[in-house]
């Protein structure tokens, strides 16, 4: 009887100590809240494996930004290619891409056109064409290179006289200008007079918005350019006697002359 009354009191014993460790209800969600941080962290902060990934998305995320920003597409095209090497000026008027559709993909294509010219009375355009870029660029500079045509200039500023230049569609007008003017020119055509050297001109191109169409017409208007040394000089004559056949005296005949430079 002793052996069973000990036991039985053994029992009651653990079951009070399993009843007092069982956890306390908390009265408000506040205190529950809190007392699930405190058993298992926050809930809101992320892990340590998320707060890594976080992290590293950041850090990705800046860098292609960082990129896209330098290296955009529009700053690409919009801004033009200006180099001078041994005094020439070269100018990127326009780059054309093309794809053609092959069984693997697409291959892309490039072509550059681009005016160079000495600053001083030369000046040429050329174009080419490559699966790259920079190399179109050198090919079209080198072609322009060989094919620079001189353009004579009144006091080194303006042209001596208006013209008119054709291509296919496009038609451009030229006119000489007084000091002070500036290049009156729009696209393509103001690439050509900046690397003449031309400082006071106004042009206006009808017909074509095609840019290798009016830099041909551009330079079919500067081919037919003289001057009033040349015209003397194919006539037989002096540079004051034509200056002279507008009413001007045969002083300022004489100074226009000598002020007359090619």
């Amino acid at each position: 009887m002793m052996a069973d009354e000990n036991n039985n009191e053994a029992t009651a014993a653990t079951e009070n100590a399993v009843t007092t460790e069982q956890p306390a209800i908390a009265d408000t969600p506040s205190e529950a809240g809190a007392t699930q941080s405190a058993e298992g962290g926050d809930p809101s902060q992320p892990r340590g494996r998320g707060a890594r990934g976080g992290d590293r998305g950041g850090r990705g995320g800046g860098n292609r930004d960082g990129r896209g920003g330098g290296r955009g597409r529009d700053g690409r095209r919009d801004n033009r290619r200006e180099e001078e090497d041994d005094g020439i000026i070269e100018k990127l008027v326009h780059i054309n891409r093309v794809s053609k559709t092959v069984k693997g993909g697409k291959r892309f294509g490039f072509a550059a056109l681009v005016v160079v010219g000495d600053g001083a009375g030369r000046v040429g355009f050329g174009h080419g064409k490559a699966r790259e870029v920079p190399e179109a660029i050198t090919k079209a500079t080198a072609a322009a290179k060989k094919k620079m045509i001189r353009v004579p200039l009144k006091e080194g500023r303006t042209l001596h006289h208006d013209g008119k230049g054709r291509f296919g569609a496009g038609k451009v007008n030229v006119r000489s200008a007084p000091a002070g003017t500036g290049i009156i020119a729009g696209g393509p055509m103001r690439a050509v007079f900046e690397s003449l050297g031309v400082a006071d001109v106004v042009t206006k191109s009808v017909g074509t918005s095609n840019p290798y169409n009016m830099i041909r017409a551009t330079f079919d208007a500067l081919t037919n350019q003289t001057s009033p040394k040349s015209v003397a000089q194919r006539r037989g004559k002096k540079v004051a006697d034509l200056l002279g056949r507008g009413g001007a005296s045969a002083a300022e005949a004489e100074a226009d002359a000598a002020a007359i430079a090619e």
